[in-house]
């Protein structure tokens, strides 16, 4: 006679599966634009839709000898270049009902409370990335060559960021006059997928070969560090898109971002931060929680704010 076993099978209502409770987050990057912004309303006269900033230009050089008994003509001051910023409203809400409080596995409050948090700075980070990106001064690899004219849709699949590309750039933000953001060093906020192309690249003009040597240690941390009169910003946030978001061609284009001091302004009428709204239904089932602002970006020095615009070979797209 064959033995019955008491086993899983037998007892299969008491065999359940077990649930862990604390429940994790997505993996997340480190919104970082919105630094960038530090030029900010000084004396700012009243509310406003929108804030206007000022600049003087400067007078005309004059450099010919004063005659000693004519008295020179005035000149009058050029008028100044204005910069709008526009405030416009942004936000984002949850609406957690009592019978989800109650029944769910893991506490959701305190769980909606930081998506919404993290949903705030991801939102606004994209905003302040879009006017960033948007700046017209553009440098591209496209085809093998190096230009400021090529179309987005001349770039091909092999056209990777090059040290020349840094060199030339800080030249001209120093052509420029523009000021430096930390030291003598310019911001580059780069995309890992490009940095290892930088990192890579061979020859005694390139990345490699005085790390090699004398900074080693920049190898063994995989990091981009400072170079070429900048210093690099790893982040998966920089902007990238199959067609660069225009045009006929099919590989994905990398934006990296150099920027001086005031290349981007803010005005902000209402701080972003995080709302919690009253629960104003019958039977208080529904409790609101969300994110609020008030404010507006826009570039401010164009001349302090250059784009670079690459593919890459690690590209899994």
């Amino acid at each position: 006679m064959a033995n019955a076993y008491t086993d899983t099978t037998a007892l299969s209502n008491l065999a359940r599966t077990a649930y862990d409770r604390y429940v994790e987050f997505a993996l997340r990057s480190v919104p970082q634009f919105r630094t960038l912004a530090d030029k900010k309303p000084v004396q700012q006269a009243m509310p406003g839709t929108s804030i206007v900033f000022e600049q003087y230009e400067d007078l005309a050089k004059q450099t010919t000898e004063l005659t000693e008994t004519v008295d020179p003509d005035a000149v009058a001051v050029p008028n100044t270049n204005e910069t709008s910023v526009t405030l416009r409203e942004y936000g984002n809400s949850e609406l957690a009902t009592r019978k989800l409080r109650v029944l769910s596995l893991s506490d959701v409050d305190p769980a909606l409370a930081n998506l919404i948090a993290y949903n705030m700075n991801d939102s606004i980070d994209e905003i302040v990335s879009a006017v960033l990106r948007a700046g017209t001064n553009v440098l591209r690899e496209a085809g093998g060559a190096r230009s400021t004219t090529a179309a987005i849709t001349d770039i091909t699949a092999t056209d990777y960021i090059k040290s020349r590309d840094v060199r030339f750039i800080v030249a001209k933000l120093r052509a420029a006059s523009a000021q430096p953001r930390n030291g003598d060093l310019f911001y580059a906020g780069i995309h890992p997928e490009v940095s290892v192309d930088l990192m890579e690249e061979t020859g005694a003009a390139a990345w490699r070969d005085p790390h090699n040597y004398s900074g080693a240690s920049a190898i063994w941390a995989g990091e981009v560090g400072v170079y070429q009169g900048a210093f690099f910003v790893e982040s998966p946030r920089l902007h990238n898109a199959v067609d660069g978001g225009t045009g006929g061609n099919t590989v994905r284009v990398f934006r990296t971002i150099f920027a001086g001091r005031q290349a981007l302004a803010e005005a902000v009428a209402v701080e972003p931060g995080v709302v919690v709204g009253p629960i104003t239904d019958k039977l208080n089932r529904f409790r609101p929680i969300g994110w609020y602002a008030l404010a507006g970006w826009s570039r401010y020095r164009e001349e302090a704010l250059w784009r670079l615009e690459t593919t890459s070979s690690i590209d899994d797209a």
